[in-house]
């Protein structure tokens, strides 16, 4: 019997997919510039058929890697050369919501944004919002402790997520957490959540849910330089205040909004602040006529506050779609993440201008500002020789310029592939090492994710450039 014939028991046909035309599909996560090619894909519908897909693995030392909607844009959900693939697109059911207790229960396949609509009857909603909410599952949010607009107030993935049933790299079923907001013991969810997929995959997740706020107020502010928005942000948290959001747009990400969903922003503004506040309404009435103080002491050229539902919708619309939009300005384009401190904000954002004159690439300036979160999106042509082998070089830079001024190669988007060259930036190698005796010590033989996070091993696929293969074989084009 086979390999594939021996995982055919567990899987019928059309849930085992190991032809070259139905394996296409899975060569690459967001992060398209990276492909590989797995051995299979699973469609697992149950937690009983990823143990048995896992412990296939496990008995035949064939590494693996799981799978949700793959917007992953570090690399962090591509396929391992010869591996197998499990999606989880298929285990998307909500299994319990109980809104006494303001907890849902869901697999991993369930879609962010369909949380907060299933609790949304109740008053109640989940709190980290990602742009790509409307598509990414939330066993791919727990991976890479994803964050959003409203991290600065409410906190990243793993400030929401209580327990979770997990399948360990040698098919072994573990319970992590609980339903109770208090821990007992170490905290091994706590170590679970944002490991990238290195320690195992999640089947069940239970998240917390909040009230919806009572009341927003939401401000969009215009300014001529780029710095002066930083620095606005570092105004705002200096006043005390704690805004549910911060985010902050450049020209390019501005133009490129406009053209995609037409938000009604200052066309000829360097640079946008939005900052939204939320709660119960006498405190948000209090603090808007704080904010309005700030924001104009800050040099705004011009100040609109939504005064309608929609109005707030839509200025959060463009926002939102801000990553994709940005496809209209250029055929290619890497989404780099990284953290600095507030304070540096102003500094980060003149050094990465500085940098993008020095590179002769344009970059597109999108990020959570309130937590320093920077995803500076830099535009290149892979058709062109040498294009994007610059824009690597310029993305490296830009996480150099996050550590060297006290931040961090990641906020939300994990290592992945893209960034493990860079790890030693940030730890040691004794750090390093101790890292990998952790992951060891649940998967001796590195089969959960393999060759994801830590430095050095990376597959030929990394070094491919220039048309993806369906282009060079004329099937689609860009034109």
């Amino acid at each position: 019997m086979t390999l594939l014939e021996e995982l055919g028991r567990f899987f019928p046909p059309g849930r085992l997919l190991h032809k070259p035309g139905e394996l296409v599909p899975y060569e690459s996560d967001a992060l398209t510039a990276f492909r590989a090619r797995p051995l299979a894909v699973v469609l697992p519908e149950s937690h009983e058929e990823v143990v048995q897909a896992v412990r296939w693995c496990a008995r035949h030392r064939i590494p693996y890697v799981a799978r949700g909607s793959g917007t992953s844009l570090s690399g962090g959900s591509l396929p391992i050369d010869g591996g197998l693939l499990i999606g989880l697109n298929r285990m998307n059911k909500l299994l319990r919501l109980d809104p006494q207790e303001r907890i849902a229960v869901v697999e991993p396949g369930f879609i962010n944004l369909q949380v907060s609509n299933a609790a949304a009857p109740y008053g109640l909603y989940y709190a980290p919002d990602p742009s790509s909410q409307p598509v990414s599952t939330i066993g791919g949010n727990l991976a890479f402790n994803s964050g959003g607009a409203h991290c600065l107030k409410y906190g990243m993935t793993s400030n929401h997520v209580l327990g979770a049933k997990v399948v360990l790299p040698d098919g072994e079923t573990v319970v992590l957490g609980s339903e109770s907001l208090e821990n007992t013991g170490p905290d091994w969810l706590g170590l679970f959540v944002g490991s990238e997929g290195l320690l195992g995959i999640a089947t069940e997740i239970t998240l917390r849910l909040l009230p919806k706020p009572e009341t927003y107020h939401t401000v969009l502010a215009a300014y001529d330089a780029l710095e002066k928005a930083g620095e606005a942000v570092a105004a705002v948290v200096a006043s005390g205040l704690l805004p549910g959001a911060m985010e902050i747009m450049d020209s390019l990400a501005i133009e490129a909004a406009e053209a995609a969903v037409r938000a009604g922003y200052p066309r000829e503004a360097r640079a946008l602040l939005i900052v939204e506040l939320e709660g119960e309404a006498p405190q948000v009435e209090a603090e808007a006529r704080y904010l309005d103080e700030v924001i104009r002491r800050s040099g705004a050229y011009e100040v609109r506050v939504a005064q309608s539902a929609e109005e707030r919708l839509k200025i959060w619309k463009g926002r939102k779609a801000a990553f994709s939009a940005v496809g209209r300005l250029s055929p290619d384009y890497i989404v780099q993440d990284g953290v600095v401190p507030r304070s540096r904000l102003g500094q980060a954002l003149s050094e990465i201008e500085r940098l993008s004159a020095r590179y002769g690439l344009r970059v597109a300036n999108v990020f959570h500002a309130g937590d320093g979160n920077l995803h500076p999106l830099i535009l290149y042509n892979g058709r062109v020789p040498g294009e994007l082998e610059r824009a690597e070089e310029l993305a490296g830079e830009i996480l150099r310029l996050c550590v060297a001024l006290g931040g961090s190669i990641t906020g939300e988007h994990g290592v992945g592939m893209e960034k493990k060259a860079y790890m030693p930036e940030m730890f040691s190698e004794a750090d390093l090492e101790a890292m990998r005796r952790i992951r060891r010590a649940l998967d001796p033989f590195e089969l959960s994710n393999r060759g994801k996070m830590f430095p050095g091993g990376e597959a030929p696929a990394l070094h491919q450039a220039g048309p993806h293969p369906l282009e060079r074989a004329g099937i689609i084009s860009r034109e």
